[in-house]
């Protein structure tokens, strides 16, 4: 029995609310909005609503934006090369590279700096083979170095593409290299 009238009073309640609620709501559009709950809004200035004539610009430029994509990337992987990011950026436009191209190689030949030859500051694999090691002073002077070196020992004779460099930058291993390194370079757009 009790759930009866349960079932009865949710039947008419709900009804008779929406029949009220409509009823208040007309009254209020009646009144022209002048009045909420009985109060009065004219003359009211808000203090949380900006004012009218403020308008708020949000602009990304695009060379900030290369540098903290790059500089998030180095952080995600805990790379020792964050700090660098806006040399690698600046080294990229001076020599005319895709930005991304220095941290893909680096992400591919050593884990973002994290399987190096100890105090080589080679983190791109660059002039380590057979025997031979290519050590750099430091990142800047590497980065430096590396950028300058594709531009004229690949970008200059026409070796563009990921798959034109691996074939002189990485030949034993091209199709490995260029998959990694190509994918790397898609995901830091």
């Amino acid at each position: 029995m009790r759930n009866i009238v349960a079932v009865a009073g949710f039947f008419i309640g709900t009804p008779l609310v929406l029949l009220l609620s409509l009823a208040y709501l007309s009254y209020l559009s009646s009144q022209g909005g002048a009045h909420v709950l009985g109060a009065t809004t004219q003359g009211i200035a808000y203090a949380a609503l900006p004012p009218s004539d403020v308008t708020i610009q949000n602009t990304i430029f695009q060379e900030e934006s290369k540098e903290e994509i790059i500089r998030q990337f180095f952080a995600q992987y805990n790379s020792p090369l964050e700090p660098y990011a806006p040399d690698i950026i600046a080294s990229s436009e001076r020599y005319g590279l895709d930005f991304r191209i220095l941290p893909a190689i680096a992400m591919q030949e050593s884990t973002l700096c994290k399987k190096v030859i100890e105090d080589s500051h080679n983190c791109w694999g660059w002039g380590i083979y057979g025997g031979k090691v290519t050590k750099f002073d430091n990142y800047p002077h590497a980065i430096e170095t590396i950028s300058k070196g594709l531009s004229t020992k690949y970008r200059d004779r026409g070796l563009i593409t990921i798959d034109e460099i691996a074939k002189l930058y990485n030949p034993s291993n091209t199709n490995y290299w260029v998959e990694n390194v190509s994918h790397i370079m898609e995901e830091l757009k």
